[in-house]
């Protein structure tokens, strides 16, 4: 499996040509790993890849404690160090030169701060936004991405098979979290592709809740919404909900309807349709069961080197399904002061253009 990154930068090169853009900068550690295969989170310090389309030169700027990891990583070849002490807006103007009419860059990633730096080493330039291409292009996966992200799936399917069985009643969430982290390792992984969610009880209702020091008890909900990144830099995202001990009826009123509701999504998935359709057909379940005002975010995200991408599946998105597109399917039923039930699926338009759940992990109800 190797990833083809001169192929993704060619095709950037000619999106610029074709917009007359004369210089892009890409600051987005995801970005710049994508294009060169440099992964590395600077911090606050300044890294960016600069494709300067009016000679052809491609200049990767990292910190200067990462120049030889850069050039062990990268396709790039001209990398261009900056000490913690020097400025680097003054470095960038001292390489590229002066005569840029067209700069592009990422606009959501850019700050006030930095762009006030640009226009005072680059006055003359007027900025395009680069960054809807970049997201088109990085949005289509192809199988040796799948396969790495496969990959990353397998890990924390294992992580969730074995640190189900550590949880017991008494244990509080953090427990839970700390011993499922120490697996992601075990298991291979670089660490939680974000901060692992476990909550339980109540806590359960709270979508993107913070696990805390509430101990498991007797009929609890179980949330355990977790991914891993691995080394190929990869990113998984998978939800589980579990009963501890014994569940009400009510419990598994609602869990069975989740569990509809995530199989109406991935049944709904195909090429040539809106996107917004997975995520109504998921929806419609849950609202037609009586249970509708208990749902009231999207059904799914991008999935790849970020643990969230494009494409967004809301109901609102008219954008047309592609072959190539990962994302997620996770529906949920949050009822306050109870308790909620999510259950997270990721899945693949695959080369026939049909839906291919990458994950696997079971989705009956599952008691500990």
């Amino acid at each position: 499996m190797s990833i083809n990154y001169q192929t993704r930068l060619t095709a950037l090169k000619t999106y610029l040509e074709e917009n007359n853009i004369d210089v892009a900068m890409i600051m987005t550690p995801a970005n710049v790993f994508y294009y060169t295969g440099f992964n590395s989170e600077p911090h606050e310090r300044f890294m960016a890849l600069v494709v300067d389309n009016r000679n052809q030169q491609n200049i990767l700027f990292v910190p200067a404690l990462d120049k030889d990891l850069a050039s062990n990583d990268s396709i790039i070849r001209e990398i261009i160090p900056i000490s913690d002490g020097e400025d680097p807006y003054t470095i960038l103007q001292e390489n590229l030169g002066k005569g840029i009419t067209r700069f592009g860059l990422e606009m959501k990633k850019v700050s006030m701060f930095q762009h006030q730096y640009l226009t005072a080493v680059f006055p003359e330039a007027k900025y395009e936004d680069i960054q809807p291409f970049i997201n088109k292009q990085r949005m289509k996966k192809s199988r040796d991405e799948i396969a790495h992200t496969q990959k990353a799936i397998d890990i924390i399917e294992k992580v969730m098979e074995e640190g189900m069985k550590k949880a017991t009643v008494g244990m509080s969430e953090l427990e839970l979290v700390a011993e499922l982290e120490f697996l992601m390792k075990m298991f291979g992984a670089e660490g939680p592709s974000f901060s692992t969610i476990v909550l339980s009880g109540e806590k359960s209702a709270l979508p993107h809740g913070i696990p805390g020091s509430r101990t498991f008890k007797n009929g609890d909900f179980l949330l355990i919404d977790m991914g891993v990144i691995i080394t190929e830099g990869y990113c998984s995202d998978i939800t589980r909900t579990f009963i501890i001990g014994e569940p009400t009826e009510k419990q598994k009123e609602i869990y069975d309807i989740v569990r509809r509701s995530n199989q109406a999504g991935i049944d709904a998935v195909k090429f040539g349709v809106p996107l917004k359709t997975f995520d109504m057909e998921s929806r419609n379940l849950i609202t037609n069961n009586g249970y509708g005002e208990y749902f009231n975010n999207r059904v799914g995200h991008g999935l790849g080197i970020e643990v969230h991408e494009e494409p967004s599946i809301h109901e609102n998105n008219e954008q047309m399904a592609e072959k190539g597109l990962l994302f997620t399917i996770e529906p949920g039923i949050y009822i306050p002061n109870f308790g909620g039930v999510r259950i997270e699926d990721n899945v693949y338009i695959n080369e026939a253009g049909e839906a291919e759940i990458l994950t696997s992990f079971p989705r009956g109800l599952h008691m500990l």
